[in-house]
């Protein structure tokens, strides 16, 4: 699995959280495990308002492109900023949450991309097309999940 291979509004997630200096950002692809979600994007702040920011930033994007979230957590300076937009969860953390709560252990059998600095969809190739997580489209269809 690669991020040009997932949902359009995971990687619009991706993109957000990239934007305002998400660190250690991964995505993991739940749709073949049975969870309650297809994906979870799980990104750190170093900082109370950082987590914040990367959230609201996440929540813009995607309200921009037609989602709603379903379910948010966490506002207001906490260790933790969850979205739920139904078929992707969004998990923001401080460095010592995510250490403590381990989710990419507690789904350590689901595919797994680690995305990369060099993936910013504002990098340009040396032709001066797109390249990386905005590059190619894609859409999670509307009857699946849109969390209106």
């Amino acid at each position: 699995m690669t991020l040009n291979s997932i949902d359009n509004d995971v990687r619009l997630a991706v993109e957000a959280a990239q934007d305002k200096q998400a660190l250690d950002i991964t995505v993991l692809n739940l749709r073949d495990s049975g969870a309650f979600a297809d994906y979870f994007l799980l990104c750190s702040g170093s900082s109370g308002p950082q987590i914040q920011a990367i959230g609201e930033a996440v929540e813009e994007r995607l309200h921009r492109n037609g989602r709603r979230v379903a379910h948010r957590e966490g506002r207001g300076g906490g260790e933790w900023y969850l979205l739920d937009y139904g078929f992707l969860i969004v998990h923001i953390f401080s460095e010592r949450a995510r250490q403590y709560y381990d989710l990419e252990r507690l789904w350590r059998n689901a595919e797994r991309i680690d995305v990369k600095e060099e993936t910013h969809p504002e990098r340009r190739s040396e032709s001066g097309s797109r390249t990386g997580a905005g590059a190619l489209g894609g859409s999670h269809s509307e009857s699946e999940g849109d969390a209106a």
